[in-house]
């Protein structure tokens, strides 16, 4: 009997690891479909907007990646990767700020159309993928800094959907680079929340650790 002892907890947590890994996989895929479909998008319409939002996708699967890498790790491994994710967003966010500098410089009137329907196809995978994070996004701060990406991209989702209308319904750039420099303020927002919890369990882990 002693042989078995804790073998059901073991059990349980080898079963929730994989849901994990599972789950961000799917997270994984979409998020490489959708930063194709951005990207392509982008180009097709002239949209900062679109760019930022194709960035925010490919940041979110190196995210998701990593987070598969360190499912089941010690904290302090999953705090270090949560560290790197800010890193990737702050690098977006600086990509985003290049890429609204170029708009400024070289100004037009993106396509609108182009920027609804990709702005409402990305929306709708950013809501599923927030709902298939939803059970993990009060979880340990791998799962959860992933869960904050997921919803950073609702927001941006929505906003880009505004930006088209906004595009549409004034017939000029302006609101596409307004809709723009407000991602990239949400971006620098998301990366100094996540580096900020990532710390604090560092610092935790190093006092739990202390001699």
């Amino acid at each position: 009997m002693s042989d078995c002892c804790g073998c059901g907890k073991t059990l349980e947590v080898e079963r929730m690891q994989a849901r994990q890994r599972r789950v961000l996989y799917q997270v994984l895929a979409i998020n490489l479909v959708t930063f194709v479909m951005m990207v392509l998008a982008a180009w097709h319409s002239g949209s900062a907007s679109l760019l930022s939002g194709s960035l925010d996708n490919l940041g979110d699967a190196l995210t998701y990646a990593l987070s598969i890498a360190v499912v089941g790790a010690s904290l302090a491994a999953k705090a270090r990767v949560a560290m790197l994710k800010a890193v990737f967003i702050l690098c977006a966010a600086i990509a985003v700020a290049v890429g609204i500098g170029w708009k400024l410089a070289h100004p037009h009137l993106p396509l609108f159309e182009s920027m609804g329907i990709a702005a409402l196809l990305n929306l709708a995978a950013n809501l599923l993928c927030l709902r298939l994070l939803w059970p993990y996004r009060q979880g340990d701060i791998n799962l959860a800094s992933a869960w904050a990406c997921s919803l950073n991209d609702v927001y941006e989702g929505g906003a880009v959907i505004l930006a088209a209308v906004a595009v549409w319904a004034f017939g000029a750039g302006w609101p596409d680079l307004l809709i723009g420099v407000a991602l990239l303020l949400l971006f620098l927002r998301s990366a100094w929340r996540v580096a900020r919890a990532a710390w604090r369990e560092l610092q935790l882990n190093k006092i739990a650790h202390a001699p």
